[in-house]
């Protein structure tokens, strides 16, 4: 692939980063409907304009797999449940003030994958690996400890999304990232629409009591939702994984800024101690994998039976 394609797929990496970091003003901006309400609508609206595309591009015929494979069928609602809790903790977190929390989360979530990996997959980690999983360890220990009791909203970020990773990569799913959007919002519609009714019935909607910026706002949710997957899919394809990976980390630390810059929470001592371990873990995490990737580049580029199969963008539907 050449250097124009890379420099491209790097830009939409960017900028689907650069969106997902800045989900916490969004979300901030929905106020004051509440959590549920606004997984809800972003359920909704989600699965509205993914069955528009699909139906204007005649791309229904890989539904058909969903019924067809009941292991897959089972794996992709799994996969939905996984991923609307990581969505309703994030949103309550930002509501409720904790956006550097789940930032927190989101720093973690790589360490947890790679111990997912392990207890569950039976995969072998290279020595920096085991390190960083070590020094992620003593993080939530450490964080822990300082605050008196357990991070639950980062941990349940980062174990709601490994989660959700683990159950894609077990059952295998071959779907695209707009056909697997699709899919997982679709199953969560029965929900959604429950919730809303509920809502509704107790009065405590605010879809049309608090003005058409706020309507439009919920309304959006669809397109906030599929756009950054949708340009984190094609920079998947166009830039080596060791690339994507080093990027995912734009995401948390703009959480971050926009949690202590722009909605002025306060972040104690302890819990920059705290981040500054969990970056250690990262760095030592980071270096493995260029390494790895250096290792591996140069026989692939001499033998190309080496190079492996070109891997299908991973679905990124955090936050």
């Amino acid at each position: 692939m050449d250097d124009g394609e890379q420099r491209h797929g790097a830009a939409y990496g960017l900028v689907a980063y650069g969106i997902w970091g800045a989900f916490p003003l969004y979300f901030a901006a929905l106020r004051p409907a509440g959590a549920w309400e606004i997984l809800s609508h972003r359920i909704l609206w989600t699965a509205v304009l993914c069955t528009l595309v699909l139906v204007v591009r005649k791309d229904l015929r890989w539904a058909r797999q969903l019924w067809q494979r009941p292991r897959l069928g089972l794996g992709v609602t799994a996969a939905a449940l996984l991923i609307a809790a990581n969505w309703v903790v994030y949103v309550a977190a930002v509501l409720g003030g904790h956006t550097t929390e789940a930032a927190l989360g989101y720093f973690l979530n790589p360490i947890v994958t790679v111990a997912l990996g392990v207890l569950v997959l039976g995969e072998r980690l290279r020595p920096l690996q085991w390190l960083a999983v070590a020094i992620g360890a003593l993080a939530a220990v450490y964080l822990s400890v300082a605050a008196g009791a357990v991070p639950l909203i980062a941990v349940s970020l980062a174990c709601s999304f490994g989660g959700y990773g683990l159950v894609k990569k077990k059952i295998g799913v071959t779907l695209a990232a707009l056909h697997s959007l699709a899919a997982e919002t679709l199953v969560l519609t029965p929900v959604a629409v429950v919730l809303l009714s509920v809502l509704t019935l107790r009065g405590t909607t605010t879809f049309t009591g608090d003005g058409g910026w706020h309507t439009a706002l919920l309304l959006l949710a669809g397109i906030f939702t599929a756009a950054p997957l949708l340009l984190f899919a094609a920079a998947a394809r166009r830039v080596p994984l060791v690339t994507v990976g080093l990027l995912q980390f734009v995401t948390p630390v703009l959480q971050l800024l926009c949690g202590v810059l722009l909605l002025h929470e306060h972040l104690s001592a302890q819990r920059w101690v705290g981040f500054a371990i969990v970056w250690v873990a990262l760095a030592v995490l980071s270096v493995d994998s260029l390494r790895s990737y250096t290792r591996r580049a140069p026989r692939e580029l001499h033998d190309p039976r080496q190079s492996p199969e070109p891997a299908q963008a991973p679905d990124r539907l955090a936050t």
